[in-house]
């Protein structure tokens, strides 16, 4: 009965900022707390594989880095290279998988190879989202002749490519599986920030969808470069294309404010400013299997101490015979979801 009752009144906690963040990979998860990250793959043989290494990432220690609206853009930079790098790795266990064993690159050559694909990733993305949409509003300017309309449809047109990309690619097998990984990601952080023990049927039962995920961090760059281009105007043409480029770190560092303050907020307005983020996620997340999110717990538990945080922030220890429901208890909790999913 105590233990019941303890998950319960676990359930109605508000959400507590634990400082983990995470991203899908090949048939795995990659974890981050502070300077440590783990990346469980779930390898061709079945088992489960964790790597565990630490990222100090770029201007290790630099004050600059600590400073609002700028931070962001060195924290956007480092998720990208620490993204790669933990693709490279799950990507290894089925470049090898008849030996079934991961040959680690250099580091030094990986390094650089990670800051290239970074940097080209960037470009691309700078491209697709940011010039692309400026051009194709062009045509509209044979019709219209007022700049604060072609400045909106512009926004428009950014708004739209980024919906039907992010469409486009979930459609792909692969890119299905990697978006229930990024479920996975999702229900495990917001496992333990409810206030949950970290167990596979509680994950399996939280939401999907998390206000510090990327894909909103991205769309808050769409809004937020739309205001802003709407209000800085240049009539040269090619100036109006360099100036869109140079003006991005601007644009990433506010969007990563306001992606930071919704993370560690749950006011109304935050909410309201994160629904059409976690809108698009329903686009970019997909419902887990049980075997994915025992690869998100194994990535999580080798760099966060979630017992320690659910005593610190809820006020209960989790003893080990709280990671096993008896039949009845699976039932109630089961019961209880279904009313919380109703409401």
């Amino acid at each position: 009965m105590e233990k019941s009752i303890s998950k319960d009144s676990s359930k109605k906690k508000c959400n507590r900022y634990s400082g983990i963040g995470g991203q899908a990979v090949l048939e795995g998860i990659m974890m981050k707390n502070k300077e440590k990250y783990a990346v469980a793959v779930r390898k061709p043989d079945g088992g489960i594989a964790v790597d565990v290494e630490t990222f100090q990432g770029t201007l290790h220690q630099n004050k600059l880095k600590e400073l609002p609206f700028i931070r962001g853009v060195f924290n956007f930079v480092d998720s990208m290279i620490l993204g790669i790098k933990a693709l490279n790795y799950s990507a290894a266990f089925y470049d090898e998988e008849e030996s079934g064993e991961v040959k680690k690159a250099d580091s030094g050559s990986e390094q650089l190879m990670s800051v290239l694909v970074t940097v080209f990733s960037i470009c691309l993305a700078v491209g697709i989202f940011i010039v692309l949409p400026y051009f194709l509003s062009l045509f509209f300017q044979k019709y219209i002749r007022n700049d604060s309309l072609i400045a909106i449809i512009e926004g428009v047109i950014r708004l739209v490519v980024f919906l039907l990309y992010v469409w486009g690619i979930s459609a792909m097998k692969d890119i299905k599986r990697l978006y229930q990984y990024h479920g996975a990601e999702h229900k495990c952080i917001n496992c333990v920030e409810k206030g949950r023990p970290l167990t596979v049927h509680d994950v399996m039962h939280s939401s999907r969808q998390h206000k510090r995920c990327g894909t909103s961090f991205i769309f808050f760059v769409m809004i937020v470069s739309i205001i802003l281009f709407f209000f800085i105007r240049v009539d040269n043409a090619v100036e109006k294309v360099v100036l869109r480029v140079l003006l991005m770190p601007v644009v990433a560092g506010i969007s990563y404010e306001i992606i930071r303050l919704a993370g560690r907020s749950d006011n109304l307005f935050v909410n309201i400013l994160s629904a059409p983020g976690m809108l698009i996620q329903r686009l970019t997340t997909r419902e887990p299997d049980e075997d994915m999110v025992e690869v998100a717990i194994a990535a999580v538990e080798a760099v966060f101490d979630w017992k320690a945080y659910l005593k610190d922030n809820f006020g209960y220890e989790v003893d080990d015979s709280w990671l096993k429901d008896t039949p009845q208890e699976a039932e109630d909790d089961e019961r209880m979801d279904e009313t919380v999913q109703k409401v």
